[in-house]
């Protein structure tokens, strides 16, 4: 068993991952663009706050284990202090990090000084509360400024954090507790969504009832008025309210440094398949690849004009996009950025709009799921009473984006000649694998176009060659980033055989992923390998035909989604979700006729249901696996991690209707 060791030092070709001593240059390189805690040869030429760069021990396949991969050892820093106090030090302490606002309306705007002292008094909180390095934290809160603060206490004292989408149930979260072996739960009395106060506290109490290693429920009070506290119930000895331990704490807090390979975070991926794997991703590789890829792609070229930049991601802070573009990315490059609480459609579907004008929003990073939403919401366009002129850029993440939805972004939001970074990466990967770069002078609506600085892929067959143009293959990463997650939390068989098995022998990481390469050599991501379709024998992705299919006018959005057949091995269904104003009589037979002329007659759809909403994981990817088993009548997998889970129910009344009577066509919810 080899193990590879480099220390090499200086600079590299920034357009592609090169030879490997250039590559991991390059993110050395990266890596100093942060706050390291400096040995006593600080000062010496050549010399880095680490001794080995990169080690990387190559996956056992007997033992069923690795590849064992390390960035920056011996390296020491505080993620916390690179995110916040090294702003504050550099004498901009006055800058704004954070302009939260809630749904009903209330705002708040938070200087990177002020978050200094609200993330020190965390900390020392923490530690009141006999948290200490290396334990772990569940934090189940909505999009509000203690979800920040609190991920960057955690951090700032070394412990291990998993954010939990506020919106999951207490199954799902009672998973995460236990998995995790969490000794401090976090959460809220309630959150607002859709115009009402949400109970939360419930939930939490429910995952935390039975065996588990909690102490104590830290509570955000988000919803109750001060009069009525009493009314919300805490369990004495084990809860403690946020006002009480962390609003009286000591706001100077000292942070002390880490071993660069210091786990930061559990990131939950969303299960489509089994039980939802906790991904562990460590402190020094993560941040670099975060850092670095988040000036690279949003960070106004010129460096002079930064200041001006008001960044967006509309991620539930949760996710891992949230985790890597709006906590750790922007942070660390000191940047301003917006946080909201809310749906977008609260109180109306302008909300949004809203918000980029009141903040001057540069770059707007959202999903496709909610750029198809908007289209439906404003079939004519964005009317010209909002304000977008301050969008200098917009990107897309959670799937690959639809051309249609592409072109409408980009022309409504970014009049027209915005860039589009439509990025592609997984939360196993920490940070963006490929992406068009914001400078480019020509984009392809829907391509991921190739991978980033420092970072390569291939498409290759099953047997590892090379795919040429035009033909579906499975995307692997050749050269992953420092960011790259370490293993599984707990099961690191599941990681080598999920991610390492396949192409052990090659050493790649197998992302799941179909793409296929063009005529030019970009890479167009065509969806899970899972959802491909087999049709009398023809491969067929499933982004493809639910392209064809949202580029119908009345179409918002389209899942579709294999079922067996015994002609042809599959059988194509398409379930559509369509505007308001739809006309339904002839639906169907237009969105067959629709595929079979863009795409060819195999790939027509065999059923074609209107549903009011398809179901959705949080990071925004369809759960076509769920569409498969209700239109078959199968029991259900995993759904802990769907953003819509009132979505299912909704689908089988649909499907239910089809088989015992003439369908009446469902309402929009």
């Amino acid at each position: 068993m080899g193990v590879s060791t480099t220390t090499a030092t200086g600079t590299a070709d920034p357009t592609s991952a090169g030879t490997e001593a250039e590559r991991i240059a390059f993110w050395e390189a990266a890596a100093l663009r942060l706050d390291w805690e400096q040995g006593p040869d600080a000062t010496a030429p050549g010399s880095t706050p680490w001794h080995t760069a990169h080690r990387r021990v190559p996956a056992d396949v007997d033992a069923g284990t690795g590849p064992d991969i390390t960035w920056f050892e011996g390296g020491r820093l505080n993620v916390a202090y690179n995110c916040v106090d090294r702003h504050v030090a550099a004498g901009r302490g006055d800058k704004v990090a954070l302009h939260f606002e809630g749904e009903p309306g209330d705002r708040r705007s938070i200087t990177y000084a002020e978050l200094q002292r609200e993330v020190s008094r965390a900390a020392n909180a923490l530690v009141d509360l006999g948290i200490t390095k290396g334990d772990r934290v569940v934090i189940y809160l909505p999009v509000i400024p203690e979800t920040v603060i609190i991920t960057l206490a955690v951090a700032r004292i070394g412990a291990i954090h998993s954010l939990v989408f506020g919106g999951f149930s207490a199954e799902a979260l009672k998973f995460r507790v236990e998995d995790t072996r969490a000794k401090l739960l976090v959460t809220t009395d309630g959150q607002f969504r859709r115009g009402a106060a949400v109970p939360v506290k419930d939930n939490a109490d429910a995952a935390v009832a039975g065996e588990n290693e909690i102490e104590h429920v830290l509570v955000v009070n988000r919803t109750t008025p001060a009069d009525e506290l009493d009314t919300v119930p805490m369990t004495e000895g084990r809860d403690v309210w946020w006002h009480d331990a962390v609003g009286q704490a000591a706001d100077v807090h000292t942070a002390e440094a880490f071993d660069a390979e210091t786990p930061l975070f559990i990131m939950y991926t969303s299960g489509t398949t089994g039980k939802p794997k906790g991904l562990v991703h460590t402190s020094g590789g993560y941040l670099t690849q975060a850092s670095w890829s988040f000036e690279h792609l949003f960070s106004n070229p010129d460096p002079a004009l930064r200041d001006a930049d008001v960044h967006w991601c509309t991620a539930d802070l949760a996710w891992v996009t949230a985790h890597t573009y709006e906590i750790y990315g922007p942070l660390s490059n000191g940047v301003t950025q917006v946080i909201f609480e809310g749906t977008p459609n609260t109180p109306h579907p302008g909300r949004h709009f809203e918000i980029i004008e009141r903040y001057g929003v540069t770059q707007y990073y959202t999903a496709p799921t909610l750029v198809r939403s908007l289209m439906g919401w404003f079939p004519d366009g964005v009317p010209d009473t909002y304000d977008l002129s301050s969008i200098r850029m917009l990107g897309t993440v959670g799937e690959a984006v639809n051309p249609e939805a592409w072109r409408w972004l980009r022309k409504n939001i970014g009049a027209g000649t915005a860039p589009v970074v439509d990025t592609w990466w997984q939360s196993e990967t920490g940070a963006t694998i490929l992406s068009p770069a914001p400078t480019d002078a020509e984009f392809k609506p829907g391509c991921a176009a190739r991978p980033l600085p420092g970072v390569g892929t291939r498409i290759v067959d099953d047997a590892g060659n090379t795919v040429p143009p035009g033909v579906q293959g499975y995307i692997v990463v050749d050269a992953p980033g420092p960011a790259i997650a370490r293993t599984v939390w707990g099961n690191p068989q599941r990681y080598f055989d999920s991610y390492w098995r396949k192409y052990a022998a090659q050493g790649w990481f197998l992302a799941g992923d179909g793409a296929r390469y063009d005529d030019d050599g970009d890479i167009w991501i065509l969806g899970r390998v899972d959802d491909t379709l087999n049709v009398s024998g023809h491969l067929l992705s499933t982004i493809e035909i639910e392209s064809a299919l949202v580029s119908h006018p009345d179409v918002v959005e389209a899942g579709v989604c294999p079922v067996a057949d015994p002609k042809t091995g599959h059988a194509i269904v398409a379930f559509v979700v369509l505007k308001y104003s739809a006309a339904t009589e002839d639906i169907a037979a237009e969105l067959r006729n629709l595929v079979a002329k863009e795409i060819g007659p195999i790939a027509k759809p065999r059923d074609v249901v209107v549903v009011p909403d398809v179901p959705k994981t949080r990071s925004g990817k369809i759960m076509r696996r769920l569409l498969t088993q209700l239109f078959e009548g199968t029991a259900l997998g995993d759904t802990t991690s769907l953003q819509n889970e009132p979505a299912i129910a909704d689908i089988q009344d649909v499907l239910r209707q089809r088989t015992t009577a003439a369908p009446t066509i469902p309402t929009r919810k």
